[in-house]
């Protein structure tokens, strides 16, 4: 009870994410107008998440999510295997022209003082068809779920998505299931269908529902509307811009007992330093600086979450668990694509001043 959370120590999942799969594919360090070919890496904040938490810290997750029958949906539905994602499919079937589709992500990594780039083909997703009544909630959450996870990308993918997410999480409160969400606000998505008014309508009406927030004071602000400080500090490494606005978010949302986000200052593409802070009844709680050498910045974040949700699960202090989540996001800066290849033991190491020195 250190979080003043309720988490059901024996279920057949310790996590379920809700979200959308999406295939990035990435040039490297070429700018996509040059590039003659690319890797494939299957993501998706929500999926990440679960993800990381299978391979990286041996936990039992699943994935509820849109699957389409065709060549890039087994090409998606294979790494979801080999990650030990177990999956929840609402299915579609492709008409072999323009659709349903899953979700193209395009983004060269930059390098030094060329920042990335980042793109989407999002037309006729599958993901965003999805709506209320495509899941048994009943059926999933009755074999017993310890965690339930979403974002607010998948919310701003349609009108249908947002209460999608509400639906899911009201069953996970029925079932006595945490509740977690990343705000993760992506304008550009929203202005496709709402805009800044109904985003912050939608992703509001999914707070009531919520256990343990994870977003930025930019995503408290533009998500939420929360009101920023005006602070001296010019640093994002500075945690005082982003506790100060918790009173407000926690007043406005009395059922939030946990928010939590990464601390990032970019000096070039491959040179980060980085933090990570967390709220917890009232304590914050502050992770090193680091200072990364990025191979790829995609899925620090999520690499984040999870380490942290790993935490506590596990009943660990909330400065073990955010040290956790601090160390397990850096690591995944050095790998390429946008889930963990890292080891429980490393990201122990790490959270506890480990060193870069070879391991022999």
């Amino acid at each position: 009870m250190k979080y003043g959370l309720h988490i059901k120590t024996d279920a057949a999942l310790d996590e379920l994410s809700l979200g959308a799969l999406v295939h990035r594919l990435d040039p490297g360090i070429v700018p996509w107008r040059k590039a003659t070919h690319a890797d494939i890496h299957v993501s998706g904040g929500e999926f990440n998440v679960a993800a990381n938490l299978s391979d990286c810290f041996r936990l039992r997750t699943g994935i509820a999510t849109a699957m389409v029958d065709y060549p890039i949906g087994d090409l998606i539905a294979e790494r979801v295997r080999a990650m030990g994602v177990t999956p929840f499919y609402k299915r579609f079937q492709h008409n072999g022209v323009n659709g349903p589709n899953m979700a193209t992500v395009y983004s060269d990594r930059g390098y030094g003082v060329r920042p990335p780039v980042v793109f989407y083909n999002r037309s006729n997703e599958a993901g965003a068809l999805l709506k209320p009544g495509d899941f048994d909630w009943q059926t999933i959450f009755g074999q017993g779920v310890r965690w339930f996870h979403s974002g607010g990308i998948f919310a701003a993918l349609s009108q249908n998505t947002g209460e999608l997410i509400i639906e899911g999480m009201q069953a996970a409160r029925s079932a006595g299931t945490v509740t977690s969400f990343d705000l993760n606000y992506r304008a550009k998505l929203w202005n496709l269908w709402g805009g800044e008014e109904i985003g912050q309508s939608v992703v509001r009406g999914i707070m009531e529902h919520v256990d343990v927030l994870v977003g930025n004071e930019e995503d408290l602000q533009m998500g939420l509307g929360i009101p920023g400080p005006e602070l001296t500090s010019r640093s994002k490494l500075d945690p005082a811009r982003f506790i100060a606005m918790i009173d407000r978010v926690t007043e406005k949302y009395p059922r939030i007992k946990v928010v939590a986000t990464t601390l990032r200052e970019v000096h070039s593409t491959n040179r980060h330093s980085w933090s990570a802070v967390a709220w917890v009844n009232g304590q914050t709680f502050t992770a090193p600086t680091a200072e990364l050498d990025v191979y790829d910045r995609v899925g620090g974040g999520d690499g984040f979450a999870a380490g942290f949700f790993y935490g506590i699960l596990n009943d660990l202090d909330p400065e073990q668990a955010t040290r956790l989540g601090w160390a397990h996001g850096a690591l995944i800066t050095t790998y390429p694509g946008d889930t963990t290849m890292a080891t429980l033991e490393q990201v122990q190491a790490l959270a506890q001043g480990g060193s870069a020195r070879i391991q022999r």
